[in-house]
């Protein structure tokens, strides 16, 4: 059974940073293009950034460029995310998520597992 498990979000005030981590069980991880998606209250689960099989191809949200950083240890079955420069816009219910389409595609639906999400939120 697949399973992934985020961790690390919490409250930090505006300007601070967080690593968010997902540890992934229950598949061959490199196999697949991992990624992180956000979703703030009342509003729709967003991309924030993804990385191919082996990490060497990354792509983010615009309004994330410069800030977060995604990467992959699949050595440990691990996908993290370093986000710097917090702003409170960036408060919310961060997924990791696994998938096999091509790691371009940003769209949700490429996503094949997903994990219960870690809340991140920025104070002003």
């Amino acid at each position: 059974q697949v399973r992934l498990a985020e961790s690390g979000g919490g409250l930090v005030q505006g300007g601070g940073s967080l690593r968010l981590s997902c540890e992934a069980s229950g598949l061959t991880f490199n196999n697949y293009k991992m990624g992180w998606f956000r979703q703030a209250p009342g509003k729709e689960r967003e991309f924030v950034a993804s990385i191919g099989r082996f990490g060497s191809i990354t792509y983010y949200a615009d309004s994330v460029k410069g800030r977060f950083t995604i990467s992959r240890d699949n050595a440990e079955n691990m996908l993290y995310l370093q986000m710097n420069s917090l702003k409170p816009e960036d408060t919310g219910v961060y997924y990791c998520a696994g998938g096999q389409g091509a790691v371009w595609k940003m769209e949700a639906d490429t996503y094949d597992h997903w994990g219960q999400g870690t809340r991140v939120t920025v104070s002003s």
